[in-house]
């Protein structure tokens, strides 16, 4: 394996960090509370709460969990809200009663409900009442005890408080009906724990801090089991990575993407937490023009997202009028940023859309940008401290800068192994510490490495590997394609062969003319020889375009 990406290190970035410096995220978080006590930690629906509020509100809750309800060290609390200030609560409060966290995406149905709940043995849930009516339909075929319900208001205080719960639940009617007879009110469980006493919970590395279920998108869903060794060395190693642009105690960073998806929940929640940020939780980023009324009340510093939210955050009226004066940092994850997306982000906001490359069994981040080189020429940046990155032919042979193949990652982050799982372990992750990602990179004569699409998306063109990210990415360029989707589609003649889903920016757009497009653009088995025309693509809750869907109705 060649190490070529050390050599293009960045000045002041240590190719090492120091993961025994902390023995969980919680002693993460405390420090933060020493340092930063009285300065905004999170705001939510304009309520800020400081680091010592929400402190003092994870040890209440950390109190009832523990006196309470009598949940012990190891027990498993799953957290299924959006962006809401209750959730940093629920995690840090959950932590401090030392239980390990099962995120849960709140728009799961009940099927997918009911497989989490059971694969993770859940022992509690916290759930927001809109969705409290799935639970129900399943909560007597799980191990769950315990339910607290919260509701979307519950940490806004005072009238606003009962104002916003009140239009939520009998004007906007969001509120299904549901019956859940001992679930316990998060208030209520907030004011009790006020008064309960809480014992200490020595964390350790080897403690569950999360598990990240993942998959579900190709798959059954599998939990990564994300121990707090795992979680600390992501957190330290981002933010030597960052640390050139992140001033303690001053940042503010929007914070669009759920807590529950593993690029949100470190990047945002964790790394902006340990340097003294303020995380401005946005609750509902599909409504884009309120997303971006909320942006016009902060001079934010920093965003994450994925290229579908970057993507709809320019071609939303009024977001290129807001003041980017102090934005330093946009970070792109989770699918592959698109180079006509970065490119007209960096015209809109005069900064540049850096990338970063990770997974959930990696906690996530793996390779980053270099944040004082930045680019758009599609590569995912460089292996972060204390990571090692291999591509691999399909024998397991290292291969040489320039040629394809799957990348295979080592580093503290990497996942101890997928919950009670141990053949789906075995399949991706060796006995040295190797996991295999599924993805197909090749690593540049700088180090640099480029994604070049997932093995199972690939399509098969007369022998020929098409990869639908580069036609993806040729056709988004088009001025008058907003969006886009490739797969590909039995044929008689070549096996298989391209075809493209197109949601329209200008309706003026032909078939004719795109095939024209793309005649002038790719090579000849690249070209897609089927054009669908929609209104709008499949995606998952965080924005992902869900090519399976696509094929799955294309079958």
């Amino acid at each position: 394996m060649q190490k070529v990406w050390l050599e293009s290190y960045p000045e002041g970035v240590p190719h090492e960090i120091n993961v025994d410096e902390y023995q969980s995220v919680l002693e993460v978080f405390e420090e933060s509370v020493d340092k930063f006590a009285d300065n905004p930690a999170f705001v939510n629906m304009g309520k800020t709460l400081t680091y010592a509020e929400l402190d003092k509100k994870a040890r209440d809750f950390a109190a009832y969990l523990q006196s309470g309800l009598g949940l012990k060290h190891g027990d498993r609390l799953a957290i299924m809200m959006p962006n809401l200030l209750q959730y940093p609560v629920a995690i840090f409060g959950a932590m401090k009663a030392g239980l390990s966290i099962v995120n849960v995406n709140p728009l799961y149905t009940a099927r997918e409900l009911k497989h989490q709940l059971n694969d993770a043995s859940a022992d509690a849930i916290i759930i927001v009442a809109n969705f409290a009516c799935t639970l129900e339909k399943i909560i007597k075929e799980t191990p769950v005890k315990h339910v607290i319900v919260t509701e979307l208001g519950d940490e806004l205080g005072g009238l606003k408080s009962w104002l916003v719960n009140f239009v939520v639940k009998y004007i906007k009617k969001m509120v299904p009906a549901y019956g859940l007879p001992n679930a316990l009110k998060y208030k209520s469980a907030i004011s009790k724990g006020e008064g309960l006493s809480l014992e200490k919970v020595e964390l350790s590395h080897n403690d569950i801090a999360f598990l990240q279920y993942t998959g579900g998108t190709t798959g059954v869903a599998k939990g990564a089991v994300l121990t707090h060794r795992n979680m600390v060395a992501n957190i330290l190693q981002a933010h030597a990575w960052l640390s050139s642009l992140v001033r303690p105690g001053k940042e503010v960073i929007i914070t669009a993407l759920p807590l529950y998806h593993i690029f949100s929940l470190t990047a945002n929640c964790m790394v902006f937490c340990k340097s003294g940020g303020l995380n401005v939780l946005i609750t509902n980023p599909r409504d884009m023009p309120g997303f971006v009324k909320e942006l016009s009340n902060y001079k934010f510093t920093a965003i994450t997202g994925v290229n579908t939210l970057f993507n709809g955050l320019l071609n939303t009226p009024g977001f290129a009028d807001l003041d980017f004066s102090e934005l330093h940092l946009t970070l792109g994850g989770g699918m592959a940023v698109q180079e006509s997306v970065a490119e007209e982000w960096q015209k809109v906001t005069g900064r540049p859309l850096l990338v970063g490359y990770g997974l959930s069994e990696t906690s996530p981040a793996v390779c980053i940008s270099p944040m004082t080189q930045p680019s758009n020429d599609g590569t995912i940046g460089l292996p972060i401290c204390s990571t090692e990155v291999s591509i691999r032919d399909d024998d397991g042979n290292d291969l040489p800068p320039g040629e394809a193949g799957e990348l295979w990652v080592r580093g503290p982050q990497v996942m101890r192994g997928y919950l009670d799982r141990p053949e789906e372990t075995a399949k991706v992750l060796t006995e040295d510490g190797w996991f295999g990602t599924g993805d197909v990179a090749c690593m540049d004569e700088r180090g640099y490495f480029k994604i070049v699409d997932r093995k199972k998306d690939m399509i098969l063109v007369s022998g020929f590997n098409v990869y639908p990210n580069e036609v993806e990415d040729v056709i988004s360029a088009n001025e008058k394609v907003l969006e886009v989707a490739a797969i590909g589609v039995h044929s008689e003649s070549s096996g298989e062969v391209v075809k493209v889903f197109v949601v329209k920016k200008d309706s003026s757009l032909t078939e004719e003319e795109l095939m024209g497009y793309c005649k002038e653009n790719l090579t000849g088995y690249k070209r897609p020889k089927v054009i669908e025309f929609r209104d709008d693509l499949p995606k998952s809750n965080v924005g992902k375009i869900l090519r399976r869907e696509l094929r799955e109705e294309t079958a």
